[in-house]
């Protein structure tokens, strides 16, 4: 049976990190998921309808929908590895600033997400 994609491994474990309530685990999850949704993300482009008046907009269902860019399983892997550097990096500046405890619980982060990624 082939591997799940790294996207759905991360949204199949948030459940189970909520119900089982393991904070450090929802917290990188969600904001890993956060992420990588914001990456799917496509800028507003320029248009036509900008500008009109309120009864000529484009109203209705979808009307302000747009196509979500499709991610590779490397393009989420590499946000994946982002967040975790994002993270070591911040629990560095933790103990610099004598918060082990807060640091700790980054690296804690760090490794919720290094499981997912093996």
């Amino acid at each position: 049976m082939p591997t799940p994609p790294l996207r759905q491994r991360l949204r199949d474990a948030l459940p189970a990190a909520i119900k089982g309530r393991d904070r450090v685990a929802v917290a990188a999850l969600r904001a890993t998921l956060a992420a990588i949704d914001n990456a799917e993300a496509v800028a507003p482009a320029a248009s036509a309808d900008r500008g009109l008046a309120i009864e000529r907009s484009p109203v209705g269902v979808g009307a302000a929908e747009v196509e979500r860019r499709v991610l590779t399983e490397a393009q989420v892997a590499d946000i994946v590895r982002a967040e975790m550097a994002e993270r070591e990096a911040a629990a560095g500046d933790y103990d610099r600033a004598g918060r082990p405890d807060r640091a700790e619980q980054l690296r804690a982060e760090v490794s919720v997400l290094s499981a997912h990624l093996a």
